[in-house]
């Protein structure tokens, strides 16, 4: 079992939670029509977010895909990159660093979040300042 984040383009994503839920249900099935591991697939902001995360957690697979090292073991995510969402599975070990890194990095590059490992499922949206703000939980 691996500890999963998400990021997303807010203009695709429903604002109301029960739409989203669904909305990240229809994402996660991974049915469009094109490889999950190439970040050219999908939004200028995701790509640019995506090359900043993989700095600080190497990607398993695609063509960013870290050489084998003591840090693509210890750090390494698969990532699943879709045309609106970029999905990360990261070894429990590293659940805290990569919720720091992934939402840091959500707000510097003004993308949605959301923590799909968590009860609360929370989804932060763009405050419009540089920040996050928290749009629904359970």
């Amino acid at each position: 079992m691996s500890y999963d984040l998400m990021v997303f383009a807010p203009s695709a994503a429903p604002k109301k939670r029960a739409a989203f839920l669904d909305w990240y249900d229809e994402q996660s099935e991974w049915e469009e029509d094109h490889s999950y591991d190439n970040p050219d697939v999908s939004t200028p902001a995701l790509r640019a977010w995506f090359m900043d995360m993989i700095k600080s957690f190497p990607a398993l697979n695609g063509p960013f895909a870290a050489n084998d090292s003591a840090d693509t073991e210890a750090a390494g995510t698969d990532y699943s990159i879709g045309r609106s969402v970029i999905y990360a599975a990261f070894p429990w070990s590293k659940a805290e660093q990569a919720y720091e890194t992934m939402f840091a990095l959500a707000e510097k590059h003004g993308v949605g979040f959301f923590n799909a490992s968590s009860e609360q499922a929370e989804v932060w949206l763009p405050d419009g300042t540089g920040g996050l703000k928290l749009a629904h939980s359970d």
